[in-house]
């Protein structure tokens, strides 16, 4: 992968995360948002793996 194509994918990882931290902090009752926010960020991080591993 080149270089700018891994820096669009960080910047979709943090979008993401960001975007999920920001729904349950309006919804306070679905979860925390830093568990969102890291839980998308590792599930991210896991497709990027099983796509590089190829």
């Amino acid at each position: 992968m080149s270089t700018l194509a891994l820096l669009l994918l960080v910047v979709a990882v943090l979008l993401l995360a960001a975007g999920g931290a920001y729904l349950v902090h309006r919804h306070p009752a679905w979860s925390q948002p830093l568990g969102v926010a890291f839980g998308a960020v590792t599930v991210m991080a896991t497709l990027v793996g099983v796509i590089l591993a190829r």
